[in-house]
């Protein structure tokens, strides 16, 4: 048996469903602060290596991550996918 079922609802009506906590005040710090670090770059390289350094765990945190989601889609994939380095 296969049951369906379809709800309309806000992302606040969800996170609140949910118990998430809210981050909204979070984020839009994190957001204000990043985008007055960009304003302030004279370069491209400038831009990219602050953006490195507010990325979670900078360079190695987006090296896991794009690993992981490899990982992911070879899994998905039945792992018939050559391992690119």
């Amino acid at each position: 048996m296969k049951m369906n079922f379809e709800v309309d609802c806000t992302p606040e009506e969800a996170r609140r469903f949910l118990g998430l906590p809210d981050v909204t005040r979070a984020n839009e710090v994190y957001v204000d602060t990043l985008v007055k670090t960009m304003k302030g770059a004279g370069s491209v390289e400038q831009l990219q290596d602050m953006v490195k350094q507010f990325a979670p765990m900078g360079e190695m945190g987006l090296t896991m991550f794009r690993q992981l989601m490899e990982s992911g889609a070879s899994a998905a994939f039945g792992g018939s996918r050559a391992k690119k380095d």
